[in-house]
């Protein structure tokens, strides 16, 4: 199995309360496909101006990742500026220049059209699933999305949404679409969207307070890994998303059942990635993990969450 990733790859300039950088490589495909990388072979479709890195490219190339799928055009890479405050779970949007991106039209080239997973990275719904219908009957798809779309496209969006397995969004966006300010009733809520009953697989990213997955009636939570230092937290959701759906690819391409076990440990991995991402600006820190460390810090999770089950109150 591989995983088909369609989103951007960017350029952003970022300030925190611990530092700024300018021109930083960035983008949700590129953060995405780094993170999924570490556990499934990934394909990348995007589009960057003639001003981005050719060495980032080759940088992906020589990780494993298949960029035939990332087209240069003529003109500048997206750009994005944005400044956090102490509370890095909120970001303030400085300057959106699209460039190329404006006229971002994805076609998948053929060695991507049988990818048996599909993670539809945050640009216009309509665009994603004009991707999606390139693809030669998927075995998992999940998408990202933001309050863009809930706000101006929402009858796209939905359409989307009744056509994949698993959507993530943060806590602020599942509330803005769903009306429900209680995070539980948001969920279920966006689960119902078609009428399935719950068929629908509804992340919500909450940052440093973790996540939650419910799919079907199950519900999974894992918090945060506590972290002395974060510096970015620019991209940890779609790292997260990537850890996320490249343990799924990589587990079900062994042909283990799509269990409630299996997902869950899906949400643990996502989480283990997007702590690594935002120890240091960028992907910097993502692109030197190893499998060592990733391994680690799973066990330490496991560490910090385990408790006996049992419980005496008499």
């Amino acid at each position: 199995m591989a995983i088909v990733v369609v989103g951007s790859v960017a350029f952003d300039t970022i300030e925190t309360p611990f530092g700024k950088r300018e021109q930083a490589l960035g983008g949700s495909a590129n953060y995405f496909a780094i993170s999924a990388s570490c556990l499934a072979p990934v394909k990348l479709c995007a589009v960057v101006g003639e001003d981005y890195p050719r060495a980032h490219v080759e940088w992906l190339t020589k990780r494993g990742i298949d960029t035939s799928g990332l087209v240069t055009a003529a003109g500048k890479t997206f750009h994005w500026s944005g400044k956090y405050g102490l509370d890095l779970n909120e970001a303030q949007t400085l300057d959106t220049q699209l460039n190329v991106f404006a006229m971002f039209n994805p076609v998948l080239p053929e060695s991507y059209t049988h990818g048996d997973t599909v993670f539809l990275a945050n640009i216009d719904p309509e665009l994603q699933r004009r991707v999606l219908e390139q693809v030669r009957d998927p075995k998992l798809v999940g998408m990202d999305s933001m309050n863009l779309w809930i706000n101006t496209k929402r009858a796209a969006l939905e359409r989307t949404m009744r056509c994949v397995d698993v959507v993530f969004m943060n806590e602020t966006e599942a509330r803005l679409f769903s009306g429900e300010h209680n995070i539980v009733k948001a969920a279920r809520a966006i689960q119902s969207i078609d009428g399935r009953s719950g068929t629908l697989t509804v992340v919500v990213k909450r940052g440093e307070y973790g996540a939650l997955c419910f799919r079907d009636e199950h519900v999974s939570f894992v918090p945060a890994f506590p972290l002395e230092d974060v510096f970015d937290p620019t991209g940890a959701g779609d790292t997260f998303a990537g850890g996320f759906m490249g343990w799924l690819d990589r587990h079900l391409a062994r042909g283990e059942a799509a269990n409630d076990t299996l997902w869950r440990r899906a949400l643990v991995m996502g989480t283990v990635m997007a702590s690594f991402v935002v120890e240091e600006f960028s992907f910097d820190r993502l692109k030197r993990v190893d499998t060592h460390e990733i391994g680690a810090r799973w066990q330490r999770l496991h560490r910090l969450t385990a408790f006996d089950g049992a419980v005496d109150l008499v």
